[in-house]
């Protein structure tokens, strides 16, 4: 199981697009509000509704925990304390993280990257502490997975797709899909 963390503010592309690819390749994924209400307001002013709200989940059957960037989703994120302290879990028991655009920062900021080969949104790079910016569209090192931001997001749900499954699955959703 796969969880995407929603908080008002979100890019909705950067959001919705993983939840398509994945869907597409079988890959079971929840959205969960951060919000309290399961109604969520993208940046743009696209609302959707989530899965089910932090509260309803315990996460232990997550194979991964993906983040979408956008503001101030990406704040609203960064200030939830139940899901700062699950991604230290995680990251604790190095099981995969997920985050696009500004949402790295929020692995950054909390320690999370040491070390790792990463990219974001050219804004957020200071951010990333300790890790290796590349500037890359997508990136997976070990268990980490970052995109730059929302023209990147069929790159890094490709990557995403390619760590849950395998290679010939993520390229076989991109041709499906004429990304290539």
């Amino acid at each position: 199981m796969v969880y995407l963390f929603l908080a008002d503010g979100f890019e909705e592309i950067e959001g919705l697009t993983v939840v398509d690819l994945l869907r597409r390749a079988e890959i079971e994924i929840t959205t969960v509000s951060v919000t309290g209400s399961i109604k969520i307001a993208g940046a743009h002013g696209i609302h959707v509704e989530a899965d089910g709200l932090y509260e309803d989940f315990d996460y232990k059957d997550a194979a991964m925990l993906v983040l979408p960037g956008g503001m101030p989703g990406t704040k609203n994120l960064a200030a939830h304390k139940g899901l700062v302290n699950l991604l230290k879990n995680f990251r604790e028991e190095d099981k995969a993280l997920a985050a696009i655009c500004a949402a790295p920062s929020i692995l950054g900021e909390n320690g999370l990257l040491k070390g790792k080969e990463v990219t974001c949104f050219p804004e957020f790079e200071e951010k990333l502490i300790e890790a290796k910016v590349t500037g890359a569209r997508a990136v997976t090192d070990g268990n980490i997975i970052t995109g730059k931001g929302m023209g990147t997001a069929i790159d890094f749900s490709l990557e995403i797709i390619r760590y849950l499954k395998d290679k010939e699955t993520a390229d076989q959703i991109g041709k499906t899909i004429q990304y290539f």
